[in-house]
Order: structure tokens, then C-alpha cells, then sequence
């Protein structure tokens, strides 16, 4: 009886030795605590944290302010370079005395009195950049589109229709086949058939546009023209097509997303009363996805207004005016990529390419912010009931 109770007692002691030690208590027996040793370790661990924690922060914001100040400069140059159309600087001339004859090495046959005498009578005057008094706002937004003539016409309204119309074929073309993509992915494909479709669809988005465009200009432009028997191989049609090949990443991209994010007991709700998975995911699982969506078509369309090399390569780049989408156009980006290079500068032409530009920059910008700030957040909140 005696030895039980001794075990007993020295199992208690045991048991209550452990919990002091769990709690963190000191050990009475050598009078030192037994946990002080781990929390002294960890402290200098937590500082180093907090040190990398502060220093990662500090480089997110620094990186932020930058990318927000690069894109303030990008406008400023852009409306500064603009702004000569609006408010032309004063007109200075320049005479013959003033001009100077441009040799190379010691070729005496390229400076002989005769080139200077005709330089001298074809430019006895010469206006700076800016300085054209023919430049009016009815000459801008006029129809024709003719820079380069001895009487210049600037008319952008060519450029803008034809910027709308192969965007609008292009979202008609791509935005059904993106959606219903990423409903099958989200909704009926098999988990190992969803981890290859979304990646590899995504890698499309960062595939060369210029590669596309040689794409359209060699195949589909030809494959077309044989199907449907039109007059001009390269139209807005053709550039539509080619364009939605850049424009399903993104819109597939963004569908999915918001489709993976409804919760799960409405399907299951809908699924339980009875209805098919094609019936949940055209009228519950997509109508619930609509901000989303509709935020993705957004993005697709600043993608689609904004491209220069598919639409300079596919598109014929003629400046018409028509609502015929098998007519070449020609689009505002495409004007720029073309002309900015060989333009004067200074010069009235050089001004409106930088207006078309800023135009461009604008319509793109607000677009995706529309789409990223209000459309993809607010709504989304809005509908789910958390604002």
C-alpha cells in the first residue's frame, strides 16, 4: 500500500511539473524560468521581421510613386507636344543670309555656285514649326486625311471611325468565344483539363502582336478573301479577326475569374431544385459573374483600341470613310506607328500625330480605369451585398 501511494505521488509531482513548465513557470528547484532562454531567442528573430517587413513596404511604395509620377510625365509630354495646335508659338523667319550650305569631307562638286543660287531661290523664306495659317479646328475634324499635299488636310474623323469599327468586330468576334471558354473551364472542365487550358490561354496574351499581324497578313487575309470573294484582301474584317486573337486572353482571363469566385451554394442551390449544369451556368452562374464580365469585355476593348502593329499590317491603311467592314481602314494608333518617324519636327503634322496620341491615350486610360476601379470592384461589392 505504502509503494503505491509513493508512485502515485511521485506521478502527481510529474504531471505538475510539466504544466509549470507548459505555462511558462519557474522551476523552484534551480530558481531559473524555464522559458525565458526561447523568448530571448526569439525576440532579435522578430525584429529582423519587422526590419524586412518595413523595407518591403518602403519598396512597394517607392515603386508606386514612381510608376504613378512616370505615367503623369507620359501625359505631360504627350499634351505639351499637343498643345502648338491650340496656342501656335510666334512665327519667326529665316532668310537666305541665315541658311548655310551642308557638306561632306572635302567634296568640292556638292557646294558649287549653282546649288547654292537654286537653294537660295526655292527657300527665301522659311515659317517655323507651328506656323501654318491653314490650320483650322473644321481642318481637323474634317474627313480626309491627306498630310503630306500643298494643302494639308488633317481630317481625324477617318482615324476614329476606323479605330471603332475593328475594335467593334474584333470584341464581336473574340468576347463569345472568351466567355464561354472560361464557363467551361470554370464550371465543367475536369480539374487536371482546368490547370492546362487557363495557362495556356493566358501565355497567348504575352504572344508578339507583330507576329500576329504576319499571321493575318499571310494567311487569314488570303483565307477569307477565298471564302467570302471580296474585293480587297486587306480590310477592317480582316484586321477585326486578327485583333480578337489579342483581346480573348484578356477577356478569357477576367471571366474566369469572377466565374470562380460565386460561391458555391448558389450552384449547389440551383443544382438541388433540379436544374442542369448548363441551366446554372448560363442563368445563375453568369448572370451572378455580369460585373466581371462586363469589366473583362472593358479590358478587352482598351486592349483591342489601343494595338498598332495588327492593325498596320492587316488592315490596308487607307483612311476611308465607310461603315463597309470589308473596306480598308485605317486607325488612329496605326497612323502614328506609321508617320510619326519620317514627320518633321516641330511641324503641324507632328503636332496632330501627338493630339491623336493624347485622344488615344485618353480613351484608353479611362477605359481601364472604368473597368479596374469602379466596374470590377464597386459592383462586384454591390451585388454581393458588402456595400
Amino acid at each position: 500500500m505504502y509503494i503505491s501511494i509513493h508512485r502515485y505521488s511521485k506521478f502527481n509531482v510529474t504531471i505538475q511539473t510539466d504544466q509549470k513548465k507548459a505555462r511558462g513557470d519557474t522551476d523552484r528547484s534551480n530558481g531559473r524560468p524555464t522559458v525565458s532562454t526561447n523568448r530571448s531567442r526569439e525576440r532579435p528573430r522578430r525584429k529582423k521581421k519587422r526590419y524586412g517587413e518595413r523595407l518591403a513596404e518602403t519598396l512597394i511604395r517607392a515603386v508606386s510613386f514612381t510608376s504613378f509620377a512616370i505615367i503623369i510625365l507620359i501625359f505631360a509630354f504627350v499634351f505639351r507636344e499637343a498643345t502648338p495646335l491650340f496656342f501656335p508659338p510666334a512665327q519667326q523667319t529665316v532668310t537666305t543670309e541665315d541658311l548655310q550650305q551642308e557638306t561632306y569631307g572635302d567634296d568640292e562638286s556638292l557646294s558649287t555656285n549653282e546649288t547654292i543660287e537654286e537653294g537660295r531661290k526655292r527657300s527665301t523664306s522659311i515659317e517655323t514649326a507651328g506656323g501654318e495659317a491653314d490650320f483650322t479646328l473644321d481642318n481637323l475634324l474634317g474627313d480626309e486625311w491627306q498630310p503630306v499635299s500643298a494643302y494639308p488636310k488633317f481630317g481625324i474623323l477617318p482615324l476614329i471611325i476606323g479605330s471603332f469599327k475593328v475594335t467593334i468586330i474584333a470584341i464581336l468576334f473574340g468576347a463569345p468565344i472568351a466567355i464561354l471558354a472560361a464557363l467551361f473551364t470554370a464550371f465543367f472542365a475536369p480539374r487536371w483539363l482546368r490547370e492546362i487550358l487557363k495557362p495556356t490561354i493566358e501565355f497567348l496574351s504575352g504572344f508578339p502582336s507583330v507576329v500576329i499581324g504576319f499571321f493575318a497578313l499571310v494567311a487569314i487575309a488570303s483565307i477569307f478573301q477565298n471564302i467570302f470573294g471580296y474585293e480587297y484582301r486587306l480590310n477592317s474584317f480582316v484586321g477585326g479577326i486578327a485583333l480578337s486573337l489579342a483581346a480573348i486572353p484578356i477577356i478569357y482571363s477576367v471571366t474566369e475569374d469572377a466565374l470562380s469566385s460565386i460561391p458555391k451554394y448558389m450552384t449547389e442551390a440551383s443544382l438541388a431544385l433540379g436544374a442542369t449544369k448548363w441551366q446554372t451556368a448560363l442563368f445563375v452562374v453568369l448572370p451572378a459573374a455580369t460585373p466581371g464580365v462586363f469589366a473583362a469585355l472593358l479590358l478587352g476593348v482598351g486592349r483591342a483600341f489601343g494595338e498598332t502593329m495588327i492593325v498596320l499590317m492587316a488592315t490596308g491603311n487607307a483612311a476611308l470613310m465607310s461603315l463597309d467592314i470589308f473596306k480598308p481602314i485605317r486607325t488612329m494608333s496605326a497612323t502614328i506607328g506609321a508617320e510619326m518617324a519620317e514627320v518633321v519636327f516641330g511641324d503641324t503634322h507632328y503636332n496632330v500625330l501627338f493630339f491623336i496620341g493624347s485622344v488615344l491615350f485618353i480613351f484608353t486610360f479611362a477605359l481601364n480605369a472604368v473597368a479596374e476601379f469602379y466596374v470590377r470592384n464597386k459592383l462586384q461589392k454591390r451585388f454581393r451585398g458588402a456595400a
